[in-house]
């Protein structure tokens, strides 16, 4: 296809730089909204009477909704470019949002928490940023521009956990949330600065394969379905700690700010250990870090549990946990483009993240029942512990070599 003066017009002011902090603020933005939603159990559970459960069982679709839509956006924004994809994504997001604040029955907010709330993080998500972000560098700098994408993300968790806290203390849950929802809409404007699908890219030979030719590859390969398996354990992981950890700071008799700065110390460890990840991917065996990831962060989570319930433990374990908290997707995602290639990237990525988010869904969702059974959550923490060993082994045997047809171009 020609690329007329007016396609040049259009385009050119999307430079690399430009793209890359667009991206970041994309990832910054929709993931901080996101990650603040376990300040709101337990004003929004006491004021509406609803059990643990289905405040968890809300956020346990809306995790279940990321999983499904993200494979879907990941492949539309592979065809046509993320700016679409972003923009629609964004008003549906600030719908639910919207939504959570004037929910009175538990199905109105499986609705409006769960469902669109969870279309609208898929087709926002940070992955179509990342990306993008990719698709501007060179081979040399793309585990690097993961770990940036995936700190991007995290500086929005530092962000909004203080900042959502404070919105409910001075302003009630109910117009905190339409605050966030307001703020998602930002997203619409920086998603204009995003590119397309190179046509460049789209012509070489490796980037020929259809839609239909790459998930083929890529299930018939060992390492993707070991890949997949493993980040079920990251998402059961994160999701179950995002939502319920402030919950169960106030359990063990400490403040609700000493939950909202936990989530907050979790992400600004992350900046740190997203950082590192990304070197640790350009220079060293991806899949041997993320072994090492999965092994920690069982330690860490014992270490929890066997130390006082202090707030000096919680904030330790935020920080050791901040570190090991994302710092598994620059190297999943760098594993996916080392062997695969960046041309189905997003589509890829999204069909793994579908397991991260049903580990996510299981977190969550079992979190708040065994609480409501039980009273406590160390049935949790000891299967987090679990599932953690076992994602180590998991990634150990994975096959992390280039496929042959990617053999001349990728050096990454």
């Amino acid at each position: 296809m020609a690329v007329t003066n007016e396609n040049i017009r259009a385009t050119h002011w999307r430079t690399p730089t430009v793209v890359i902090a667009a991206a970041c603020l994309v990832a910054l933005l929709g993931f901080g909204v996101r990650s603040s939603f376990g300040l709101f159990l337990d004003p929004m559970t006491t004021t509406r009477g609803w059990s643990r459960e289905t405040f968890a069982l809300a956020l346990a679709l809306q995790n279940l909704m990321w999983g499904i839509g993200v494979p879907i956006a990941g492949a539309i924004a592979d065809r046509f470019g993320p700016t679409r994809v972003i923009a629609v994504g964004a008003l549906v997001y600030a719908m639910g949002v919207f939504g959570m604040s004037v929910s009175e029955t538990g199905t109105m907010l499986y609705l409006t928490a769960g469902l669109l709330t969870g279309v609208g993080v898929a087709f926002t998500a940070f992955s179509l940023a990342m990306a993008a972000m990719v698709r501007v560098v060179g081979a040399e700098k793309r585990s690097l521009m993961l770990g940036l994408g995936t700190a991007a993300g995290s500086c929005g968790q530092v962000l909004f956990s203080p900042l959502s806290q404070s919105f409910i203390t001075s302003f009630g849950w109910q117009q905190a949330l339409v605050i966030q929802a307001c703020l998602v809409l930002f997203l619409i404007p920086l998603a204009m600065a995003l590119p397309g699908v190179n046509d460049a890219e789209a012509s070489t030979q490796a980037d020929k394969q259809s839609l239909s030719g790459a998930l083929s590859e890529a299930f018939a390969h060992r390492g993707f379905v070991l890949l997949t398996a493993g980040f079920f354990v990251c998402g059961f992981h994160v999701a179950f700690i995002g939502v319920h950890f402030p919950a169960y700071v106030k359990d063990i008799g400490l403040s609700a700010n000493v939950g909202a700065w936990s989530l907050a110390l979790i992400g600004l460890f992350n900046i740190a250990g997203s950082f590192l990840s990304g070197y640790v991917g350009q220079h060293f065996s991806k899949k041997s870090g993320l072994s090492f990831i999965y092994l920690a962060r069982s330690m860490v989570i014992v270490g929890l549990l066997l130390a006082p319930k202090t707030a000096v433990t919680i904030y330790l374990f935020s920080a050791f946990m901040g570190l090991l908290w994302l710092s598994t997707v620059p190297l999943t995602t760098g594993i996916i483009v080392q062997v695969f290639g960046i041309r189905y990237l997003a589509t890829l990525f999204g069909l793994v993240f579908l397991s991260h988010q049903l580990g996510s869904f299981i977190g969550v969702w079992m979190g708040g029942r065994l609480y409501d059974s039980y009273g406590t959550y160390d049935g949790m923490w000891w299967a987090g512990v679990f599932f953690g060993v076992v994602a180590a082994i998991l990634h150990w045997p994975i096959n992390e070599k280039p496929l042959a047809r990617l053999t001349p171009q990728i050096s990454d």
